[in-house]
């Protein structure tokens, strides 16, 4: 391009032919440097230098093309960048647009990275909806790690502090190295056949993309996946991703992370159980008092067997004076009729001689039927009073009955209208009794 020095250029035009001309000339090149000054805009954009021992330019990855990343890169960490060279035309900086980005020396590495990532991903592997929840309150952990790691200590560490009474069974399995992948296959294999944890943690300390590289397996991503036990993984620092994080059940950023998530703590589960038990002690206390006023107004409510008894023997003396009357009326009656008849024989006197025998005669029937009448009547009194006597409830409990309540006082005629467990008042002839219903049987 050849300059034009037969005008005069503004800034801005100037600028825009100087873009024009990078691009053009550096579209989508390799660069390998060393991040410095990173920062991580709130709206996910990635701001940085990219630098040599020599030299630095300024570089720019938007969110977009940031998530793809599946790591945050660190100040210092070398990298091999794909870029396309620009100009910020406001101000006239020189720029790189950062589209893709790999570890330096380890970009095939973080090709099979992404290649793998992509490939379960669309299986469904990586879906929200097959992963399933942690239990709350394990019984026993399982931790997949090695013996020698510093993650295991910070687990350990983590667990006797929150959930002491949680048992923990170590799976052990190096993390790092040609044979890790596999062997770490087969300690989460011997996990799930064992079948003794509820919860599997999955877990070592940070280090590059080669160190955490036997968590990027795809056979044990599978196993993970395939994996009835919940897993959690915590693998590395809180920026740095592996494949078993996104195929686990849940993701921890720190293996001390992984042991908080995978339980509740001792002193939460003992504030839920002080909660539930002042509520249950509260609702006793309510029901108490509801009882206790059923009861008061059951107690007013209720006559003693004395006053009933009282009330009982009042009736029947009425009885007997009402039966007393009606035993003497016929007998006045007769006598009265009697005096009206002599009355009327000795104003009348129509024979007063001939007569006189057969008014004697009549008067000797009249009174030997009137013995015989009050005869029946007292034989029926005294049946009556017999009866009377019978049907009396003392007289019957007496005899060996008894009358049984239940707890609404009400008399219980049938068994089977009782409940196991219920109380019952028995009246005796004398004295009474609680007594509880322990079992119940009809008639055969």
């Amino acid at each position: 391009m050849q300059a034009d020095t037969g005008g005069v250029l503004t800034v801005t035009q100037l600028n825009r032919r100087v873009a024009d001309l990078l691009s053009g000339h550096f579209s989508r090149i390799w660069v390998r440097g060393e991040v410095s000054n990173f920062t991580q805009a709130a709206s996910g954009h990635w701001y940085f230098s990219v630098k040599d021992d020599g030299a630095a330019v300024k570089a720019v990855m938007f969110r977009s093309r940031a998530q793809a990343v599946g790591f945050v890169p660190r100040s210092g960490e070398k990298f091999e960048f794909r870029v396309s060279v620009g100009l910020y035309e406001p101000r006239g900086d020189y720029q790189v647009q950062v589209e893709s980005m790999r570890r330096a020396g380890q970009g095939d590495l973080h090709e099979a990275f992404l290649a793998l990532k992509e490939k379960l991903n669309a299986e469904g592997l990586f879906d929200p909806s097959r992963k399933r929840v942690p239990k709350p309150l394990p019984q026993a952990i399982g931790v997949v790690t090695s013996l020698a790691a510093a993650a295991l200590r910070d687990v350990l560490s983590a667990l006797a502090r929150r959930a002491p009474h949680v048992s923990v069974i170590i799976y052990p399995a190096p993390v790092q190295g040609l044979e890790a992948a596999g062997r770490l296959n087969q300690a989460l294999q011997q996990a799930i056949e064992r079948n003794e944890v509820d919860t599997l943690l999955l877990v070592r300390g940070g280090g590059s993309l080669e160190d955490l590289w036997s968590f990027n397996d795809e056979t044990l991503a599978r196993t993970i996946a395939a994996s009835p036990i919940p897993v959690i993984s915590g693998v590395g620092h809180e920026t740095d991703f592996t494949i078993a994080d996104f195929v686990a059940d849940l993701r921890a950023p720190t293996p001390t992370a992984a042991a908080e998530l995978c339980c509740r703590s001792r002193q939460s589960c003992a504030n839920a159980v002080e909660t539930a038990l002042a509520a249950l002690t509260a609702q006793q206390r309510r029901r108490l008092e509801r009882c206790a006023m059923r009861l008061d107004r059951a107690t007013a409510l209720l006559v003693s067997p004395q006053q009933r008894l009282r009330r009982q023997g009042e009736h029947l003396q009425a009885l007997r004076q009402r039966l007393a009357r009606s035993a003497l009326r016929p007998h006045e009656t007769r006598a009265a009729r009697l005096q009206m008849l002599n009355a009327r024989l000795v104003h009348a006197q129509p024979r007063p001689a001939g007569l006189r025998n057969e008014v004697h005669g009549q008067l000797q029937r009249l009174v030997s039927a009137l013995d015989r009448d009050l005869e029946r009547r007292r034989q029926r009194l005294a049946v009556s009073v017999q009866t009377l006597q019978a049907l009396s409830p003392r007289n019957i409990l007496e005899r060996g009955y008894a009358i049984v309540r239940n707890g609404n006082g009400n008399v219980v005629k049938n068994a089977l209208d009782l409940n196991v467990g219920e109380s019952l008042s028995i009246e005796f002839g004398r004295g009474s009794v609680l007594a509880d219903v322990t079992r119940t049987h009809d008639l055969l």
